[in-house]
Formats: C-alpha cells, sequence, structure tokens
C-alpha cells in the first residue's frame, strides 16, 4: 500500500492526557509526520494495536498549531483502551474524515450551539472557530446539558467563556447535586430562554440522538427553520471512506456524506425511529 491510502493507518503517539470526568479523558494525538490540519466537526479513525479500531471527532481548536485532539468515553473494549494510553504509547490514525460543520456559512447570523453529554467535543472546535472571528457573527449561544454536574465537559473553558461579554453560555443538568445553583432539566428546556432572532440563526446539534430529536423540535418551535438546523450524526464507521456500509444511514454514508448534517436533509429518515 502506498503511504497515501486511507486505509493505511499512520503511526501516532500521546502527546498528554486529561481527565476529564470518571469515564472522559482527553489526548492529545500527534502522527509521526506531523500532519495535523482539519476541520471543525472532521473525526480520525484511531487503532489501539490489537484491540480495534473507532472513530473519533476533533475536539481541539483547528486554529491552532498543536497535535489532534480527541475526548473519548471509555464505554468499550477500543475507548476504554484508548482512555488507558499513556503519554508516549503508539497508536494508529487514519483521516481526518468527513463534512464538518459550516461555520462560513454562518457568517452575519446568530449561531446557537445545542449540546447534549459528549456532544460539547465535536462541537467545541466550530465554538473556537466561531470565537476566533467573533466579529463576523451575530449573536452567540452555547446551551449545555449534562448528566450531573460531575459530567461537565471543559469546566474551566465553559467558566472563561461565561465570563465573556459578548457570549451567552447556558448549563443545565438532568440531576442536580448538592451545591449545584444552576439550572436543572434538559437542555431543550434551555432554548426558549436563549437570545437568538429564529429567522436569521444557524444552530449546530450534537449529542444522543433522541436528545437531537427534540432538539430539532424545540428549535422549530422557536421558529429555526429545518434548513438551518445542522447535526453531527453518529454511526457504526468502519472503514470511513464510504466502501463499508456499516455507517450507512438511509440513501446516505455518515462517514462519507457526514458526519455532519443539515436537517432538512435526513428530517424523512429521522421520522423513522427504526433507523
Amino acid at each position: 500500500m502506498e503511504a497515501s491510502d486511507p486505509m493505511l493507518p499512520r503511526i501516532a503517539r500521546v502527546r498528554r492526557r486529561r481527565r476529564d470526568t470518571s469515564d472522559v479523558w482527553t489526548l492529545d494525538v500527534e502522527p509521526e509526520d506531523g500532519a495535523a490540519g482539519f476541520l471543525p466537526g472532521q473525526f480520525n479513525m484511531l487503532t489501539v494495536f490489537g484491540v480495534g479500531e473507532v472513530p473519533i471527532s476533533m475536539s481541539g481548536d483547528p486554529g491552532a498549531k498543536e497535535p489532534f485532539i480527541h475526548t473519548v468515553r471509555a464505554v468499550g473494549p477500543v475507548s476504554s483502551a484508548l482512555a488507558g494510553l499513556k503519554v508516549g504509547d503508539t497508536l494508529g490514525l487514519r483521516g481526518p474524515f468527513g463534512v464538518g460543520w459550516p461555520a462560513e456559512e454562518a457568517v452575519g447570523h446568530d449561531v446557537v450551539f445545542v449540546a447534549g453529554g459528549l456532544g460539547l467535543a465535536p462541537l467545541r472546535p466550530a465554538f473556537y472557530r466561531v470565537l476566533a472571528e467573533r466579529e463576523r457573527y451575530g449573536n452567540v449561544a452555547l446551551l449545555y446539558g449534562t448528566r450531573s454536574p460531575n459530567d461537565i465537559l471543559f469546566r474551566r473553558e465553559i467558566e472563561t467563556w461565561r465570563r465573556r461579554l459578548d457570549l451567552e453560555v447556558q448549563v443545565t443538568v438532568d440531576h442536580a447535586l448538592a451545591g449545584w445553583h444552576g439550572h436543572v432539566g434538559v437542555v431543550t428546556t434551555l432554548i426558549p430562554r436563549a437570545d437568538f432572532d429564529p429567522l436569521h440563526t444557524i444552530a449546530f446539534v450534537c449529542g444522543p440522538e433522541v436528545m437531537m430529536r427534540f432538539a430539532i423540535a424545540a428549535l422549530g418551535d422557536a421558529g429555526v427553520s429545518d434548513d438551518a438546523i445542522y447535526l453531527s450524526m453518529e454511526r457504526n464507521m468502519k472503514c470511513a471512506v464510504g466502501l463499508c456500509g456499516h455507517c450507512q444511514f438511509g440513501p446516505t454514508f455518515v462517514c462519507r456524506d457526514g458526519p455532519v448534517f443539515r436537517y432538512d436533509r435526513l428530517r424523512g429518515i429521522l421520522k423513522l425511529k427504526e433507523i
């Protein structure tokens, strides 16, 4: 195989690791060839040799000259092995792959980010992109919901963002713990409270599929049109280039045609709960 073969992993190393929550870790992963450019919303295929390969979205700043940053929840054999890697360990890397968030198309609009749980990680690069060119956008709101205060990702960054005067950042939890003084409820309850013009808004949504279905409905109730809502879909991606069919979602392939899709393209399929 040639080095440009998309099915051939490059060798990469873990340059940094940090624990975000009890089961979520963020890894800085640097390919040995040093190439690390990507678009917000893209993903890599990461291989733990002898265990397997999984798709993991980028979660770092696309404008920074740094290794790929991936935020991983340890839920299966491969993701648990990834989360257990130490600084200096090697892994395989294929990518970047996929269609990303339409940050350029959102210029001149209000932008609403709706994130559920680990869905904040794939949205984070697009949020960085908007912040880097803040003057090109209207109102910007980040609406983030997670299970409990202990499950909040990137807490220090969120606290920093909340102190800015040119952003709206709202956080809610499903279950409050002692000492939590913030909002309690699902993330969709934040949408009616957010400050945006629905006729001039682009919405980026990422989280569990059931959460995205309800977020779409809440955004629609607020007046945001279907062609202004973008989703990041998750499916069982294996090849990442549209050959194997594992991630087929109706007539589309999540790896090749997504993972980011405009909602009106998926509207009919998402209404079929068995898909």
